[in-house]
């Protein structure tokens, strides 16, 4: 049995535009295209384009998806590893949601001042984020960054993992001090945590000036970084940046 190009779409959502770009990068070809010129897909290019969708989910570009696929030999095989990453990654979002329901329950103890005064353990605001995935601000823009990234973040331990989140969080706090107490950014003292904040992205990958103010633009940008930085303290986001600029332009090539 074939389908055609908008039953594709219609079953998996994804768009006629983006299988045809698909088919132009090698990555999903159609079975065949019929004499009236649309492109057909049979059950091969179905469960090709399911494990397509499945790595987008986890997070790889197409060039990192193309590489697997061109390596793959046992396709169960490959469908039971998705299955355990994907396993993995709904109890990370498990412990996420319990991180969520912590905070709210600790700001509703005093609702008239929901600030960081009320969160008696300010580490615990970031259990269960994967912060390495958004360490690249633009993975389609510097895709190899980002891969890095992600084999860095796969040598790590969870114990490794908690202790850097906790210094990501001291760093966040001490950043928070500096913003309401009107320090500039370019004072010796915020430009040396964030000359920290750099040494420990370069731990993954190394970004040049323009990246790292990218990188700046991204917390403010990404809702998640935003809400992640605003929770500690409101504008946080926007020093950070302002931050990083500096010390860009003061620093990295």
């Amino acid at each position: 049995m074939a389908w055609s190009i908008a039953d594709v779409a219609r079953m998996s959502g994804v768009t006629s535009r983006t299988l045809r770009h698909y088919d132009e990068i090698g990555l999903l070809a159609p079975a065949y295209i019929g004499s009236n010129g649309h492109r057909y897909y049979e059950q091969a290019e179905l469960l090709r384009l399911q494990q397509i969708l499945l790595m987008r989910e986890l997070g790889l570009g197409l060039r990192e998806i193309a590489a697997v696929l061109e390596r793959q030999v046992d396709q169960v095989a490959a469908l039971r590893e998705h299955q355990h990453r994907l396993l993995a990654e709904r109890d990370r979002l498990d412990v996420l949601a319990h991180t969520v329901a912590r905070t709210i329950a600790e700001l509703e103890e005093d609702e008239e001042t929901p600030d960081m005064g009320n969160i008696s353990r300010p580490e615990n605001l970031f259990t269960g984020f994967d912060t390495a995935r958004y360490e690249s601000p633009a993975r389609t823009q510097w895709p190899d960054q980002a891969q890095q990234s992600a084999q860095f973040a796969a040598t790590l331990t969870e114990t490794e993992m908690e202790r850097l989140q906790g210094e990501a969080t001291a760093a966040m706090v001490r950043m928070a001090g500096f913003l309401q107490a009107a320090t500039p950014v370019t004072d010796p003292a915020v430009q040396a945590e964030v000359d920290a904040h750099y040494q420990g992205i370069c731990r993954m990958w190394t970004p040049d000036a323009a990246a790292f103010k990218a990188l700046g633009q991204n917390y403010v940008d990404d809702a998640q970084w935003r809400a992640a930085y605003d929770q500690v303290a409101a504008g946080l986001a926007e020093y950070q940046r302002g931050a990083m600029v500096a010390y860009a332009d003061a620093r990295p090539s």
